[in-house]
């Protein structure tokens, strides 16, 4: 049995251990307000102009990224965080891209890989070892540093080095609760986000039939880029999200956990403070006993 100084002892490292999931819930807390505030923001305007790309591409305007092709070599972008103590965030991403990777080589296809956030890159970087990693994206999540990330993916699909890109990240639902969610980017997937239904579905209600000026193909060719590149601002803003939502959630367990083992650690030292009183006054009543 533990003595009562290794019992303190342990109390205070847990109760210290406790002052820091504390404040690192609150610190969560904090950044995921405001990057929920900042996704609740970019979600209209991004499945908008997915809406507005769609209908131009229905109405026969055509453009080099919208083309699909037989997919041969594919590029998979994964999006995971920079730090740990999040939960199962990081663990989730590691297993959905890989078991994407793993399925695409099965059909004989070269998969290569790029990366947003540390722990992606820590994962697979003995696999892929010379895969763009862009370092520090998550900590400032700007439109413009994600736009050059989003032009350079892609240019790779201009110039055919790949067939297609698929993106893999946590969709953000709620504070308690993400999706992890694979999709295509490059050419437009034949998913489509929900969001993206109801807006076209209110453009077709409105019966009202748009005058293209200048054409169709000009229009496209201006928002094509700018689809791209805000599709992978909100991916990364979504993904910002959700890791703040999960480490928040993480470091409430563990809180909690911490005051549940204070609690049974307290319980064992009274217990045992209880026993060693009652072995001194058995041993001074056996000692006056034996002086009669």
């Amino acid at each position: 049995m533990a003595s009562l100084k290794d019992i303190r002892r342990r109390i205070s490292s847990v109760k210290s251990t406790r002052q820091i999931t504390r404040a690192m819930k609150l610190v969560a807390a904090a950044k995921l307000r405001r990057a929920q505030e900042a996704i609740v923001s970019a979600r209209p305007y991004a499945y908008r102009i997915y809406a507005i790309l769609l209908g131009l591409a229905e109405k026969g305007a055509s453009h080099p990224l919208l083309e699909v092709r037989e997919e041969k070599h594919v590029k998979l972008v994964i999006l995971a965080g920079d730090r740990g103590l999040c939960g199962s965030f990081n663990a989730s991403i590691m297993k959905a891209a890989q078991k994407f990777i793993d399925e695409r080589k099965a059909l004989g296809q070269e998969v290569s890989a790029e990366f947003i956030g540390k722990k992606a890159f820590e994962y697979f970087k003995s696999d892929f070892t010379d895969a763009p990693y862009h370092k520090g994206l998550l900590g400032d999540a700007r439109y413009q540093s994600v736009s050059e990330v989003a032009l350079g993916v892609m240019n790779g699909y201009a110039e055919g080095k790949f067939d297609a890109i698929y993106l893999v990240y946590n969709e953000f639902k709620s504070a308690i609760s993400q999706k992890v969610t694979v999709e295509r980017f490059i050419p437009v997937g034949v998913e489509i986000p929900d969001a993206v239904k109801k807006f076209r579905a209110e453009a077709k209600e409105s019966l009202i039939e748009p005058i293209y000026e200048p054409s169709r193909e000009a229009i496209l060719m201006e928002i094509v880029p700018r689809h791209f590149k805000t599709q992978l601002y909100r991916a990364v803003l979504e993904s910002v999200a959700s890791e703040h939502g999960a480490r928040m959630s993480a470091m409430e367990s563990a809180t909690k956990n911490a005051s549940e083992m204070i609690d049974q650690l307290t319980l064992q030292y009274n217990k045992a403070r209880q026993a060693g009183i009652t072995k001194e006054l058995m041993e001074i009543v056996g000692g006056v006993e034996a002086m009669r």
